[in-house]
């Protein structure tokens, strides 16, 4: 029988087997200081990474927010259109997955947009002046610069009024109705034959009143108002740009002449990648003065050697025809081009140096493009008045050498959008996300198509254009 001696011996030796067979005292203390410093190692490392995001986030994350700011004001105070439509729609359309991330904050007031990432990092801030759209702010502050609007067009038919007369023809109503010829994300589109507007669509919430960008199609605009320069004497297709850029009398870049420009030959160094940070990006949304950051291109090759399409170069072209007007006003565009066309919807936006961003930023009404697109089908002439110089257009149709027949000299293309031309004398106004006019002389017609079409839906405009010919062609 155990004695009460042997019991409490028991007791203790059990006691000891349970303590060493678990850990000691001072093991949890150190196992607990290692979480202490792995815990707060862990929390200084969220502490800095938030404070990078907050002080210096990366460029990414800022093409983001300004890109995201910049489309949503313009499409608020231009077109009119609703900002979370705007948000979820064409914000997210380059699909970045960022971009589901982003934020935006509407000033009515104030007619301004902030948009952040992640509801507190990269904050952006586009802001909207009268006549002149939305301008993303960085370090600068904006001149109180705005535009007049342009006086209501008269009474009458397109294109000197804003009324249309449709005749119905079921082979056209047919082909605008085809969902897949007008593409996924169609917002627009105008037929125009022999000077009148024979066809038109608009998807829903969009209509023959609402200004719609046309992306690159700008260019083509750019390369119009230098011609309404060129025939009033102040720019010659044979300028060199040192006036405008000085640094480039230093170097080659001092050969560089105003056609050398328009043919995209510049030999000026250029990435023209979208969906990243690259040279488009930082110039359209990490820069006040655009032109000024392209005038620190290098050159890369031999002037007249290689095509490089870039909108560096059109953004660039801005600066220096504006820099031939003596009074440096920013209502030259209206007086010169839009006023004497009727383009009473145009909006051509600037940076925040009032630069026009002539490369991409023009907002118009399907309608006013179609008269653009005319106006280059009546070789520059419009109501019995030459806006442009005799032959421009001509020579803005031939191709560049070294585009392989791709590119035309005037800022336009001859490849069709997704195809071989079917017409050897047409030539192409296009944009990102699938933004079009196509002007073809042989038919005395214009095509118009406006939307939001990024590339990867793999859609052309062709068969829209070739099946409209057909039912048009006498």
């Amino acid at each position: 029988m155990a004695t009460k001696a042997d019991t409490l011996l028991t007791r203790t030796k059990s006691g000891e087997k349970r303590e060493g067979a678990g850990t000691t005292g001072s093991e949890s203390r150190l196992i607990i200081k290692a979480l202490k410093i792995i815990a707060g190692t862990l929390i200084l490392g969220v502490v800095a990474i938030v404070g990078y995001l907050l002080i210096a986030p990366p460029d990414l994350l800022k093409v983001g927010t300004n890109y995201s700011a910049k489309i949503v004001c313009s499409n608020v105070f231009i077109a009119g259109r609703d900002p979370e439509d705007v948000l979820t729609v064409d914000v997210l359309a380059p699909g970045h997955p960022l971009l589901k991330q982003i934020s935006i904050d509407v000033d009515a007031e104030a007619q301004t947009v902030n948009a952040r990432i992640f509801r507190f990092f990269a904050p952006a801030t586009s802001q909207y002046r009268e006549g002149l759209g939305c301008t993303n702010v960085h370090d600068a502050t904006l001149s109180d610069a705005a535009l007049t609007a342009i006086e209501p067009l008269p009474t009458g038919i397109w294109p000197v009024g804003n009324e249309v007369q449709l005749s119905q023809d079921p082979e056209i109503a047919r082909i605008l109705a085809d969902s897949t010829l007008l593409g996924e994300g169609y917002r627009a589109v105008v037929v125009v034959r022999d000077g009148r507007i024979v066809g038109e669509t608009y998807a829903e919430g969009f209509d023959e009143n609402t200004p719609l960008l046309g992306w690159s199609m700008t260019k083509t605009v750019t390369a119009g108002l230098i011609g309404t320069l060129i025939k009033s004497g102040q720019m010659s297709l044979e300028d060199t740009l040192t006036d405008s850029y000085p640094d480039w009398a230093q170097d080659g870049r001092k050969n560089i002449t105003l056609k050398d420009m328009l043919a995209m030959s510049s030999g000026l160094q250029w990435n023209e990648e979208y969906g990243d940070v690259s040279d488009v990006t930082k110039m359209l949304y990490l820069n006040d003065d655009m032109a000024g950051f392209v005038s620190g291109r290098p050159a890369e090759s031999e002037i007249g050697a290689d095509f490089n399409y870039s909108s560096g170069t059109t953004a660039a072209l801005s600066r220096v025809w504006q820099d031939k007007l003596t009074d440096g006003s920013l209502t030259y565009p209206q007086e010169a081009l839009f006023e004497p066309l009727g383009m009473t919807s145009v909006v051509l936006e600037t940076d925040a140096a009032d630069t026009f961003v002539g490369s991409s930023y023009m907002y118009a009404t399907a309608r006013d493009w179609a008269r653009f697109g005319q106006l280059l089908l009546q070789k520059g002439e419009w109501n019995d008045q030459q806006i442009l110089p005799e032959g421009f257009t001509d020579w803005m149709f031939e191709p560049v050498a070294a585009s392989d027949g791709m590119y035309a000299k005037g800022h336009l293309w001859l490849d069709s959008p997704g195809g071989l031309p079917p017409y050897e004398d047409a030539v192409w106004l296009q944009g990102h996300d699938g933004q079009f006019i196509g002007v073809f002389p042989s038919q005395d017609m214009v095509v118009v198509r406006l939307g939001l079409t990024p590339s990867r839906h793999g859609y052309s405009s062709l068969p829209l254009a070739e099946a409209l010919i057909s039912v048009l062609q006498d």
